[in-house]
C-alpha cells in the first residue's frame, strides 16, 4: 500500500460521525445590561365590607407580578381588621409599588391597606373615618374564651394603632385625636397633614396628573 493510500487510526476516527451534538458557546451577557421592567399598569379597585370579598381580594393581589406598579383605587367602608392586615401585608411582601387613589370612602380597616400604598392620593371630596378598633362577635363563647379575646382585643388595638402610624409615617399623637372617639377626615384635610397627595376631578385624567406629578418630582 502507498503512502497516499494510508489512513492513520485517529484519521479514521475523526471522520466517523459522532452520535452527541457539538456544543456552541453561549454569548456572553452584555456588561451592564438591567433586567427587563416589571410588567406595569394594572388596576385594582377595594370596594364595598372587606369581609364580602377577602378571597377574592387575596386572589386578585396574588395574581400580580411581584415589584411591579399599578394603581389601587379605594371606595370601602371597611370590615375586618384581620383582612386589612391581610392585604398590607401582601402589598409589602410581594414588592407592589401600588398608588392608593380613594375615589369615595377609605375607612377603618380599609386603611391598613391604602398606607401600604407607596403613593397615597385623596380627591377633595375623598371621606376616611378614623377610629378606635369595635368588638364584635356573633359566635357563642365560654366567659374563659371572651375574657382571653378581651385581653388580646386590647394588645390588637395598641399594635394596630402603631401599625397605621408607621404605614402613614405621621405622628401616633395626629392618629389618636382622629381615633378617640372617632372622626371623618376630608381628603383636603389628610392632605393638609401631609398623609396623602391631593387629585383634581376636573383637571384631566388621572394617569396624566400623575405623569406631570412625576415629571415634576424628576
Amino acid at each position: 500500500m502507498s503512502s497516499v493510500d494510508r489512513v492513520s487510526p485517529r484519521r479514521r476516527r475523526k471522520d466517523k460521525p459522532s452520535p452527541f451534538r457539538p456544543l456552541h458557546p453561549y454569548p456572553a451577557p452584555a456588561w451592564g445590561t438591567a433586567a427587563p421592567p416589571p410588567h406595569d399598569g394594572w388596576e385594582v379597585i377595594v370596594a364595598g365590607e372587606l369581609s364580602d370579598k377577602q378571597g377574592e381580594l387575596h386572589q386578585r393581589l396574588i395574581e400580580l407580578p411581584r415589584n411591579s406598579r399599578g394603581i389601587i383605587y379605594f371606595d370601602s367602608c371597611g370590615g375586618s381588621a384581620f383582612i386589612g392586615l391581610a392585604l398590607a401585608s401582601l402589598i409589602r411582601l410581594r414588592g407592589l409599588k401600588a398608588t392608593g387613589v380613594v375615589i369615595g370612602e377609605c375607612s377603618s380597616a380599609a386603611l391598613l391597606p391604602f398606607g401600604a400604598c407607596v403613593e397615597r392620593y385623596v380627591t377633595p371630596h375623598s371621606t376616611l373615618l378614623f377610629h378606635m378598633m369595635r368588638w364584635q362577635s356573633e359566635e357563642q363563647v365560654r366567659l374563659e374564651e371572651a375574657a382571653e379575646w378581651a385581653r388580646y382585643f386590647q394588645v390588637m388595638e395598641a399594635d394596630q394603632d402603631r401599625l397605621i402610624a408607621r404605614l402613614f409615617q405621621c405622628d401616633p399623637d395626629l392618629l389618636a385625636k382622629w381615633n378617640r372617639p372617632g372622626r371623618f377626615v376630608s381628603g383636603t384635610e389628610l392632605v393638609e397633614a401631609g398623609l396623602a397627595r391631593p387629585l383634581d376631578l376636573f383637571n384631566g385624567d388621572l394617569w396624566k396628573q400623575l405623569a406631570g406629578r412625576d415629571a415634576v418630582k424628576s
